[in-house]
C-alpha cells in the first residue's frame, strides 16, 4: 500500500490534514493522487541536493504527465482532468532551469505527509492504550447496569408480591375468625370449610412463589455479585495499582459506589421481605408452611452476600504519597503523608457515625503519628461519598532490640521492604454488624531522601508484576519482567514526565541495547537485579539510575519538548548518522546520552563539504547543570561555530527530519530582561556556543575546551577501533554486554568514523544547497564585535557567578557577543 493510499483511509481528522496540505498549487493533488507510485518510488531528498538526478527526474515525471493526459484524452469522462494536466505540465515547465527545487517541494510535501501518519499512528497509540480498553470497559458496565436493572425491577415486583400475600392471608384470617362466630347448618359450615381449604390453599401457593422468586434473585445477585466485586472490583483494583507507576486509567469510583449502593439496598429490601414473612408466620401458620423450613436459608444466603458486599465496599480510594515525593507509595520517616479510604455504600444515616483506625503492619516496628481516627463522612468528597481523609500522618521508626529491621528478611534492603497501612471500622447497620478492613497497596519506608531513587524503582517493579497486594514477601523471590511488560512501564513514566508516551521505535531502539537484535522482543526478560543492581557494562550506575536520569531531565528541563515530540531520545548513534546523511544541510535531531548517570542529552547535526560528503557533527551532553543555567531551545538558538574569516555561524537549521528550527523550538525561546537578570543592567549580553577551527585568541583566553566533534564514514572499520569518536570519551552502549554482542549490532551501535574531529568550513553555495539558515538571527559585523570583545575582570568574575560549566569537545569556546 503506498503511502497516499494510506493517507487516504486515516481518520476525518488527519485526512483533512493532507487534502489541506495541498491547498497551493506548488504541487497539484491530482499529479500526486495518479502518479503516486511512480512519485513514491523514487529519491527525491536526493535529487534535491543531486543537479543531474534532479534534472533526469523532471524529464521523466513530464513524460509521465503526457502519458497520464493521454490515457484521459481516451475516458469520455475525464476532459477536465484532461485539461488540468496539460496545465500541470506548463506550470511545472518554469523548474526547468532549476530542477531541483522542484525536487525540494515534492520531498518536502512527502515529508509532511509522513509527518501526519506518524501522528495518526501515534493517535492510533494512544486510543489502543485508552479507547479500546474504555470500549471493553464500557460494554462490562452496560452488562453490569443492565443486570442491576432486572435486579431493582424484580425486587419491586416482589414488594408488590410481599403486600399481595399479606392481603390474602388477612382475608383468610377474617373469613376464618367469622367462621368459627358463625352459628349456621352443618351443611353451611361444610360449604364455608371448602371455601377457607381453597383459600388457604391459595395463601401456601403464594407462600411458596414468594419464597421461590426470593430464591431467584439472590441467584441472580449472586451472579451480580461475582460480577460487582470479582471482575469490576478487582479491575478497578489493578488499574488504580497501575495508575500509581503512570498508566493512564480511570480510577473513578462513581461507578462502583453507584453499583455498591443500589445492589446493596436491594438486600437490605430483601432481608427486610424476609423479616415480613416472620411477622406472617407470627400471624398464622399452618401444617407444611414453607416458611419456617425456607426461610432461614434464604436469610443466611442474604446475610452473606451483604456482608460480602459490605466488606468488599470499604477500599482505599488514594493510595499514600508525601507531598513532595518522588511517587506514591514511597513513605518516609518523620515527612508527613496523606491517604484516604471510602465506603462504597452511600447511606446518609451512618454519616459521621463509622470511625476508621489506622494501623501499619509489624515487619518493622513504627509509631503513627498524627490524627489515627476519623469518621466516614460526606463533607469530604465531591460527590458526597462516604470517605475519611487522613492528611497528616507521619511513621516514626521504632528500634527493635539492637537494630532496626524488626523481623523482617535481613536479606532484603530496606528498598526492598514492603509495608501495608491498615484501616479498620465497624459497620452497624438495619441489625448488621460487620467489621471492615482494608489496606493500602504495599508502601516502600524510607528514612533518607538519597533512598528515594531505589525506593521508587521497588515500587515500580511491585506494581508491574505482582496483582496481589498481600504479598508483601514479593522481593525475596522477585520474578522477571517480560520486555512488552518492562516497555510499558517505561512508557508510562515518560508519559507521567513529559506526557508523551514512548513510541515503538524508541521502546525497540531500548530493546535492542537490552537484549540485541531479536525478530520478536516477547519472550525476552530482564531480573530485577539487572534493573536495579548490577552495574550496566563499562559503567559505575545501573540501568535503572540511567533511564531515571533521562526521567528526572525530562521531568525538570524538557517535559515541552519531550511532549511535542521535538526529542528522539533513544536512538543508536549508528543509526542516528544513517538517518542525519540523507538529509539536507543541518538537519539535526535531539538525543539521550548513555554514558551519564545522571541524565544528559546532545544534538547532531549533519554537514555536507565542498564535495557533498555528509559528516555528522555531534556536541558532548548537557547536563541538568547546564539546562539549569540555559535552557535547551536558548541553547540550539544561540549555538554558533566558527566558518571561514573566523565568522560565527549556527549550523542548527532543522529539525529532523525537515522542520525549520525557529518554527520547532521559537516558542520556547526566552530573552531576559533587565529585571530578570540585574548583570544586563551594566552589560547587554548574550551567551553564544562558538566552535571555530583556528586558535580563539581573539574570542576568550585560556586553554580551548571540548564541545563540538566531527564524524565521517571511514574506509574500514579497524581505523576506527572500539572507542566512540562521536563524543570526547568512549560511549558504548553501556547496556549491551560483549558477550551478547555480534559484528552487525556491534557496527551499528558504535560511533565508527575516524576522521578530523576539527568542523570544516560549511561548502559553497550552490544551486541547489541554500546556507541562508545559518547566518539568520545574527547581528551584522559579528566577527568584528566578537575580535574586540574583551573580558575584564568584572565579567570574569560575573561569569563564574553564574557557573554554566557546559561540557565540551574538541575546539569549541563559549563566548559572549556584545549586542
Amino acid at each position: 500500500m503506498t503511502q497516499w493510499e494510506r493517507l487516504q483511509q486515516l481518520d476525518t481528522v488527519y485526512s483533512q490534514r493532507a487534502f489541506d496540505l495541498y491547498n497551493g498549487d506548488e504541487f497539484p493533488m491530482d499529479v500526486r493522487h495518479y502518479l503516486a507510485h511512480w512519485i513514491e518510488g523514487q529519491d527525491w531528498e536526493r535529487a534535491s541536493r543531486d543537479s543531474s538526478q534532479a534534472a533526469f527526474l523532471f524529464q521523466v515525471l513530464l513524460e509521465n504527465l503526457d502519458n497520464q493526459f493521454s490515457r484521459f484524452a481516451q475516458e469520455r469522462d475525464s476532459f477536465l482532468l484532461q485539461r488540468n494536466f496539460r496545465r500541470y505540465k506548463q506550470n511545472f515547465q518554469k523548474y526547468q532551469e532549476e530542477p531541483y527545487t522542484l525536487a525540494t517541494i515534492i520531498n518536502w510535501f512527502l515529508v509532511k505527509e509522513k509527518g501526519i501518519l506518524n501522528d495518526a499512528e501515534l493517535a492510533q497509540q494512544v486510543q489502543t492504550l485508552q479507547v479500546q480498553p474504555a470500549a471493553m470497559e464500557l460494554e462490562s458496565q452496560r452488562q453490569v447496569e443492565k443486570r442491576l436493572k432486572d435486579l431493582k425491577t424484580k425486587v419491586e415486583v416482589m414488594e408488590h408480591s410481599i403486600r399481595c400475600l399479606e392481603e390474602q392471608q388477612d382475608e383468610f384470617d377474617f373469613k376464618y375468625q367469622t367462621h368459627l362466630m358463625d352459628s349456621c347448618t352443618a351443611e353451611e359450615k361444610k360449604k364455608q370449610l371448602e371455601g377457607l381449604q381453597k383459600m388457604l390453599n391459595a395463601v401456601d401457593n403464594c407462600r411458596r412463589n414468594f419464597l421461590s422468586d426470593i430464591s431467584a434473585i439472590l441467584n441472580a445477585a449472586d451472579v451480580l455479585c461475582s460480577a460487582l466485586i470479582d471482575e469490576e472490583l478487582v479491575e478497578w483494583k489493578r488499574r488504580q495499582q497501575k495508575s500509581c507507576i503512570g498508566a493512564p486509567d480511570d480510577t473513578s469510583l462513581e461507578h462502583l459506589e453507584k453499583w455498591f449502593t443500589q445492589i446493596i439496598e436491594c438486600m437490605f429490601q430483601l432481608q427486610m421481605f424476609l423479616q415480613k414473612l416472620d411477622e406472617l408466620v407470627g400471624k398464622m401458620t399452618y401444617e407444611n408452611d414453607p416458611i419456617p423450613v425456607q426461610k432461614p436459608p434464604l436469610q443466611s444466603r442474604v446475610d452473606t452476600l451483604l456482608t460480602h458486599l459490605i466488606k468488599s465496599s470499604f477500599v482505599v480510594e488514594n493510595q499514600p504519597s508525601m507531598p513532595q515525593g518522588r511517587g506514591l507509595l514511597v513513605l518516609r520517616t518523620n515527612v508527613q503523608f496523606s491517604v484516604k479510604v471510602r465506603l462504597l455504600y452511600k447511606v446518609p444515616e451512618l454519616n459521621h457515625v463509622m470511625k476508621v483506625t489506622v494501623s501499619v503492619n509489624k515487619f518493622r516496628k513504627f509509631n503513627v503519628l498524627g490524627t489515627l481516627s476519623k469518621a466516614l463522612n460526606m463533607a469530604e468528597s465531591m460527590n458526597g461519598g462516604m470517605v475519611a481523609d487522613f492528611r497528616h500522618l507521619t511513621l516514626k521508626d521504632r528500634k527493635v532490640g539492637g537494630g532496626g529491621k524488626g523481623i523482617n528478611d535481613l536479606s532484603l534492603s530496606v528498598t526492598e521492604e514492603l509495608h501495608r497501612i491498615t484501616f479498620q471500622t465497624q459497620f452497624d447497620y438495619q441489625g448488621l454488624s460487620v467489621p471492615l478492613e482494608t489496606s493500602s497497596l504495599p508502601v516502600v519506608v524510607i528514612s533518607n531522601s538519597s533512598q528515594q531513587q531505589s525506593a521508587w524503582a521497588s515500587v515500580l517493579w511491585f506494581n508491574m508484576l505482582c496483582p496481589d497486594p498481600e504479598n508483601v514477601k514479593f522481593f525475596e523471590t522477585s520474578p522477571a519482567a517480560t520486555w512488552p511488560q518492562f516497555g510499558e512501564m517505561l512508557s508510562w513514566q515518560f508519559l507521567s514526565c513529559g506526557k508523551r508516551c514512548l513510541h515503538n521505535d524508541q521502546l525497540e531502539t531500548l530493546a535492542i541495547k537490552l537484549f540485541g537484535k531479536q525478530q520478536s522482543y516477547d519472550n525476552c526478560k530482564i531480573s530485577w537485579t539487572k534493573f536495579s543492581k548490577e552495574n550496566l557494562p563499562d559503567t559505575n550506575f545501573t540501568l535503572w539510575v540511567w533511564l531515571d536520569g533521562i526521567l528526572n531531565l525530562v521531568k525538570l528541563y524538557l517535559s515541552d519538548l519531550w511532549s511535542d515530540g521535538s526529542i528522539m531520545g533513544f536512538v543508536s548513534k549508528g543509526k542516528e548518522r544513517l538517518l542525519l546523511k540523507k538529509k539536507q544541510n543541518g538537519t539535526f535531531l535531539l538525543r539521550f546520552s548513555e554514558s551519564i548517570k545522571d541524565g544528559g542529552i546532545t544534538f547532531s547535526w549533519v554537514q555536507y563539504a565542498n564535495d557533498g560528503t555528509p559528516s555528522v557533527h555531534t556536541v558532548k551532553p548537557f547536563t541538568s547543570t547546564d539546562l539549569k543555567q540555559i535552557a535547551l531551545p536558548d541553547i540550539l538558538c544561540n549555538f554558533r561555530i566558527m566558518v571561514a574569516e573566523n565568522i560565527p555561524v549556527n549550523p542548527l537549521c532543522y529539525l529532523y527530519p525537515n522542520t525549520p528550527k525557529d518554527q520547532a523550538f521559537g516558542k520556547y525561546y526566552s530573552e531576559k530582561t533587565e529585571e530578570e537578570n540585574p548583570y544586563l543592567k551594566y552589560l547587554k549580553t548574550k551567551l553564544v556556543f562558538v566552535s571555530k577551527e583556528n586558535s580563539c585568541s581573539g574570542v576568550r583566553e585560556g586553554p580551548e575546551s571540548d564541545l563540538c566533534t566531527q564524524d565521517r564514514d571511514p574506509p574500514s572499520i579497524s581505523d576506527a577501533g572500539d572507542d566512540d569518536v562521536l563524543l570526547r570519551e568512549s560511549e558504548k552502549s553501556p547496556m549491551l554486554s560483549s558477550s551478547t554482542t555480534d559484528a552487525d549490532i556491534l557496527n551499528s551501535m558504535l560511533d565508527i568514523d575516524g576522521e578530523s574531529t576539527v568542523p570544516k568550513p560549511f561548502p559553497a553555495t550552490s544551486p541547489h544547497i541554500s546556507l541562508s539558515c545559518l547566518h539568520q538571527n545574527f547581528p551584522e559585523s559579528a566577527g568584528d564585535n566578537l575580535e574586540e570583545a574583551h573580558f575584564t575582570d568584572t565579567f570574569q568574575e560575573f561569569f563564574n557567578e553564574i557557573n554554566f560549566q557546559i561540557q565540551q569537545e574538541d575546539n569549541v569556546n563559549l563566548a559572549l557577543a556584545l549586542s
